[in-house]
């Protein structure tokens, strides 16, 4: 049976008149006369460990979405109107779903946009899908762009700006949002409506976003849809949702929802200006589980020597490795031939590190941790490129938890929200000291959020004395 139509006013949706805007991978932006550009000596490492093989359909293309269509089906493309609007992929035990898009008017009314997630099982078994966690989030009024200081201690999770930073700060947490089940059950052939949200808009000209990340875990093989129709009308006017059987007549009949992003630019063309494109398709890579150590087969990571550091990279990307030549960026199995060649950005990626920091020295040392928004680079330069004051553009803004013991002993879980601009080196997230001999286990995890560009950089730095630390 279909869900009963969700009825929409047709008034303007009444929220803040704030413009969504993603930022776009091309060349950096020019600084303005009052920064300058200030180089940092440090060692710069290639992150240990690898992505996982979790599948994730990754649903972001077109953006801006002003047409109803096919956002990312991994549905067969046999029986279908437009066959290339369908990859053919089969998700079975473990994967994801990803999706950001935006709803935006010009002129006159606005309709409110909707997407929808479909699952479909072709097997001639029922099949059980576990949701695990879940969240989903407009711009407005559910997570607007608000300013935030540097860094905000969030021990209760109300602490975010923009729907994917509130996304990865839910789901960092374990968290499944209310509107999401435990657990559903697909009939054997039939489809089911996992999602059917709004991403209504105020006013003309208006926009407004909504971000989605879900983990799952299925007994059988099913396929995926993330799909996009404005809302039907009824008899009087009135705005509802669509019914299951629209969005199934959608994938048998819809072709590739519009406008479509500017493609991508081909990998390894010697070209100045590159286009990284929008993401759709299934990539592989759910998690980053790293023990970050001296060696592979080692059990500590020395700290630097006294007023030294030496970074990670996070969520490094073609050009843009920071001479490592670490690409993280999750590859696609399979992809439409307008949109990103990998899933740059690594968006809902979870990075999970393990630090044992070790102090080999027979002096207490002054150890920091911070997280880093360099200049993007592909160069080793023995160092990392900074603006002061950092260039007023938000590059990064999500929340980080830290676990570890205090200088006291005590086990700490800390949760905080980071909001970075292009170019800001940051201050420390954590202080420790470490007495000679110690060794001390720090562990880091975040979900790369979307509204963030990146690469980022972990850094470790050893203070040199008391006015290294005032600093």
């Amino acid at each position: 049976m279909s869900p009963p139509p969700f009825l929409i006013p047709t008034q303007p949706f009444r929220g803040t008149p704030q413009e969504l805007v993603l930022p776009k991978e091309s060349l950096p932006a020019q600084p303005t006369l009052q920064t300058q550009e200030i180089f940092q000596p440090q060692e710069i490492r290639p992150l240990p460990g690898q992505l996982d093989t979790v599948p994730v359909l990754n649903s972001n293309s077109p953006e801006v979405v002003q047409t109803d269509g096919i956002l990312t089906s991994t549905f067969p493309p046999v029986g279908k109107d437009f066959p290339n609007a369908h990859l053919n992929y089969a998700f079975q035990g473990r994967f994801d779903i990803f999706a950001h898009h935006i709803a935006r008017s010009r002129s006159g009314t606005p309709r409110t946009l909707f997407q929808a997630i479909i699952l479909n099982n072709p097997t001639s078994k029922p099949v059980a899908i576990e949701i695990l966690q879940g969240a989903s989030y407009l711009t407005r009024p559910d997570a607007s762009f608000i300013q935030l200081p540097a860094y905000v201690e969030d021990p209760l999770g109300t602490v975010y700006a923009g729907p994917g930073s509130r996304v990865m700060n839910d789901l960092l947490r374990g968290r499944r949002q209310g509107s999401f089940p435990r657990m559903i059950v697909i009939r054997p052939g039939e489809n089911h409506l996992l999602m059917n949200l709004p991403i209504p808009v105020s006013g003309s000209p208006g926009s407004n976003g909504r971000t989605t990340l879900m983990r799952l875990k299925s007994n059988g093989s099913v396929y995926g849809a993330s799909l996009a129709m404005f809302a039907p009308l009824t008899e009087d006017g009135r705005e509802r949702s669509p019914t299951l059987e629209e969005w199934q007549t959608l994938v048998v009949k819809g072709g590739l929802a519009g406008p479509r992003d500017v493609p991508p630019t081909p990998p390894n063309v010697n070209v100045v200006k590159v286009f990284y494109g929008r993401v759709s398709g299934v990539a592989i890579g759910s998690q980053w589980l790293s023990m970050v150590t001296d060696s592979p087969k080692g059990d500590r990571l020395t700290i630097p020597k006294k007023g030294r550091a030496f970074s990670y990279g996070l969520s490094t990307l073609y050009r843009g490795t920071l001479g490592t030549g670490q690409i993280q960026s999750a590859k696609l199995l399979a992809r439409y031939p307008d949109t990103a060649y990998q899933a740059h950005g690594n968006y809902g990626i979870q990075y999970s590190l393990t630090m044992p920091l070790y102090n080999p020295t027979k002096q207490r040392q002054t150890v920091t941790l911070a997280i880093q928004t360099p200049l993007k680079d592909d160069k080793r330069k023995g160092g990392l490129l900074f603006y002061q004051p950092p260039e007023n553009r938000v590059f990064f803004r999500g929340t980080v938890r830290l676990r570890y013991n205090d200088d006291a002993g005590v086990t700490q879980t800390r949760f905080i929200h980071i909001t970075q601009q292009r170019g800001e080196a940051g201050e420390p997230l954590l202080t420790l000291n470490l007495p000679s001999g110690d060794r001390r286990l720090v562990q880091v995890d975040l979900l790369y959020p979307p509204d963030s560009t990146p690469p980022q950089v972990l850094t470790v730095k050893t203070l040199d004395d008391i006015r290294d630390a005032l600093r």
